[in-house]
């Protein structure tokens, strides 16, 4: 076998198992059991996100679009005799730019606070704001950074998308706000599987 092809050999099952890592797309996926949850507003803030160091800067309103249209996506399709509003501010992020493979290759990063409403008791659920952390995927496109290879939209659809899968991670560590049994929203969690979530 020549060697350029015995490298191939190689290096796709690596890529195959690269590509396993990203987040899929939750329209794709089978809805885990979420009680009796149903999404009423969804609001997300960040005029105040902070820009980290050697990022690419996003557009104004682009945060708010993009965390809105994926927490929708995750949550929108649930059905439950409830309903929970959901508020999010984005508080800052890191989108990569383009750097030297295997050298310095940035990689991408959101944070962002969570906090769930009960509609009908007309209280928040979490006194705290619930802080999360999300990187993006690990893909054939992110080994050698996400900024020579996306675009900044691009990174931002995946870091969303992360952290909209590690917010409902979270919420269902309460089961008891939308009336699920422990085993019930364990079983859910393990479904979800992993994310690219720094705790």
């Amino acid at each position: 076998m020549p060697v350029l092809s015995r490298r191939k050999a190689l290096v796709l099952p690596f890529c195959l198992a690269l590509a396993a890592c990203e987040t899929p797309d939750p329209s794709t996926e089978d809805l885990v059991s979420m009680g009796n949850f149903r999404l009423g507003h969804n609001v997300v803030v960040s005029e105040k996100a902070l820009q980290g160091p050697l990022s690419r800067a996003a557009s104004e309103g682009s945060w708010d679009a993009v965390m809105i249209d994926e927490l929708t996506r995750r949550f929108g399709s649930y059905e439950g005799d409830q309903l929970y509003h959901m508020g999010e501010s984005v508080d800052s992020y890191v989108l990569a730019a383009p750097g030297v493979p295997l050298v310095f290759s940035p990689k991408s990063v959101l944070i962002v606070k969570a906090t769930v409403w009960d509609d009908a008791a007309n209280k928040k659920l979490n006194t705290e704001a619930k802080q999360i952390t999300v990187l993006e995927s690990i893909s054939g496109e992110t080994l050698l950074g996400s900024g020579l290879t996306q675009t900044k939209e691009q990174q931002q659809r995946n870091l969303a998308r992360n952290a909209a899968k590690a917010i409902q991670r979270w919420m269902l560590d309460n089961p008891e706000w939308f009336g699920i049994e422990t085993a019930e929203a364990r079983a859910a969690r393990a479904k979800l599987g992993q994310t690219a979530e720094v705790t």
